[in-house]
């Protein structure tokens, strides 16, 4: 997956440890979330990556946590309700079916402390699609400063304070996506908040 990532202190905060601001950060961004199978089907991939011990000094991230972000939609310094509505109603406007992602390849992106990723080798045709029909609906609800140019889906299973670690081989795993959330964190705080899920359909 080589193509770029956000900005490692744009992306969502994964451990929920004490920011080091006083200031609150809000957060917002679309999210793919695994079923609890697959959330656990993860978790043993990052298990099997730990025990090789070829990842010691990665900090790994709880599966409660896992996601696959679709689009993010910025840090504020307050919960901006005003976007939260222009999302939703931007989620009235995609329709798409189910489908299949198979996470078959395990990497990091490069970085101070490279995130430890599960993706897949090519970008399923559907999930591509998922992407655009968000940005063209996010764009019409005047929100095409906070979209990325570019997509790169994945899951984050951890950071790597040692450089880049050697990536194991692992199972295919098969991730049947069937909605879009959106996802509120406060930086520095243990959990997420889903304010809304959309489920995926074809009309």
């Amino acid at each position: 997956m080589p193509a770029r990532t956000p900005p490692q202190d744009a992306m969502p905060d994964l451990f929920g440890e004490s920011a080091s601001a006083s200031v609150e950060v809000h957060r917002l961004f679309l999210a793919l979330l695994p079923d609890a199978a697959t959330a656990g089907r993860m978790a043993a991939a990052a298990e099997a990556w730990r025990d090789t011990g070829q990842a010691a000094q990665v900090r790994w991230v709880k599966p409660a946590r896992y996601h696959a972000t679709l689009h993010f939609l910025g840090d504020h310094p307050t919960l901006p309700n005003d976007l939260v509505d222009a999302v939703e109603h931007a989620a009235g406007t995609v329709r798409r079916a189910p489908f299949l992602w198979t996470l078959d390849r395990a990497t990091a992106f490069h970085g101070r402390q490279p995130p430890c990723i599960l993706g897949s080798v090519s970008v399923p045709a559907a999930l591509q699609a998922l992407w655009d029909a968000w940005a063209l609906a996010l764009a019409k609800a005047g929100l095409g400063r906070h979209l990325e140019r570019r997509f790169t889906p994945h899951v984050t299973l951890g950071y790597s304070r040692s450089g880049m670690p050697a990536m194991p081989s692992i199972a295919p795993i098969d991730w049947r996506v069937d909605g879009v959330a959106l996802v509120h964190s406060v930086v520095g705080q243990a959990d997420y908040r889903v304010l809304a899920r959309w489920p995926l359909r074809t009309a």
